[in-house]
């Protein structure tokens, strides 16, 4: 199975053990890394996810990963939180996160300058966010920024 497939496999198997937990999947990614392959889980809910969320779900994912026995091979388990500078990237992220703010920077300055701004994230289909700036809605091909996650003000 190619990583993409395995990656894929992973997401079916543990939005059960998510939607169960009260958590979501944000992303998974199955990696190489120099001391082997790690499949990684990252999740979310509303107000966050702590120590305890994650060592819950990545007993009990671990329990259908072990059932199925989808990876041939060993791997490394790792579940955590998205972080506060995940640069979002995959469909479901945009749309998990859609209503909330988030920071942006683009390669190519916008007509009236900007290149950095923060706005809220209001919709996304076909690759493109769509983000509320002030009284303003703007579609921003998400290759054309060179990043969009979400803002955190402390």
């Amino acid at each position: 199975m190619t990583s993409k497939e395995i990656e894929k496999t992973a997401l079916a198997l543990g939005e059960p053990v998510a939607e169960e937990q009260g958590v979501y999947i944000v992303d998974a990614s199955y990696e190489k890394r120099p001391d082997g392959y790690a499949l990684c889980f990252y999740i979310d809910r509303e107000g966050g996810v702590g120590i305890d969320e994650c060592e819950a779900f990545s007993k009990a994912v671990e329990t259908a990963l072990d059932a199925a026995d989808p990876i041939e091979g060993n791997y490394v388990l790792e579940v955590s939180s998205p972080g506060i500078d995940r640069r979002l990237a995959k469909d479901r992220e945009f749309k998990y996160y859609i209503g909330r703010e988030v920071d942006v920077k683009l390669f190519k300055a916008l007509d009236d300058g900007a290149k950095e701004f923060t706005g809220t994230l209001t919709g996304y289909e076909n690759k493109t966010a769509i983000i509320a700036r002030g009284d303003k809605t703007i579609e921003i091909p998400v290759k054309q920024a060179a990043y969009i996650k979400l803002s955190f003000r402390f």
